[in-house]
């Protein structure tokens, strides 16, 4: 991972402001809005984050990773919203694939649950999240979504940045069955 030196904003002062901006941005759109014949809605936009990661040595020489990372999601969507607060959590158990969590949630408190994977979390890494729920307005969410980090930052201290700018998915909530 490369490791940058820059004077920034703390990172939970950077993620308050994504967060507050994305907040500010979302319409409280209805996920039933704008849906395709077959309830597919899709969305478009970027995801920045910031947060810590604890590393342990391995013998391949990679270390293992754990990343915490919260911020905003801004969407250009049809339906969906506009603004999301996120937060994800995730494991790198350095042989190049990494797993992990995630959940989305809006401006109402309603949130979307998704598993993530892909490569390291590193500039240029590609990652596939996997809509597997909610809560509200997205209790029975299902979908798909991915993203490629644009930057990823880090320092001495374990704290991290990131921004991807290609996030592309769709999502589709079913009603509830009695």
């Amino acid at each position: 991972m490369k490791h940058l030196r820059a004077k920034r904003m703390g990172p939970r002062a950077t993620a308050l402001v994504c967060i507050a901006l994305a907040l500010t941005l979302t319409g409280g759109a209805d996920p039933h809005a704008q849906a395709t014949s077959d309830g597919w809605r899709t969305f478009d936009g970027g995801w920045s984050a910031t947060g810590t990661r604890q590393t342990l040595a391995t013998e391949s020489g990679r270390p293992a990773l754990i990343v915490h990372l919260s911020g905003a999601i801004a969407l250009a969507s049809g339906g969906v919203g506009s603004g999301f607060g996120a937060e994800a959590i995730g494991f790198d158990d350095a042989s190049g694939e990494a797993i992990g969590r995630a959940v989305w949630t809006d401006r109402n408190g309603n949130r979307i649950f998704s598993t993530l994977r892909g490569g390291p979390l590193q500039t240029g890494r590609r990652v596939i999240g996997t809509i597997t729920g909610g809560t509200g307005r997205w209790a029975n969410a299902t979908g798909d979504y991915t993203l490629t980090w644009q930057y990823v930052v880090s320092d001495e201290s374990d704290a991290m940045q990131g921004h991807s700018v290609d996030l592309h998915g769709r999502i589709r909530v079913s009603e509830a069955r009695p």
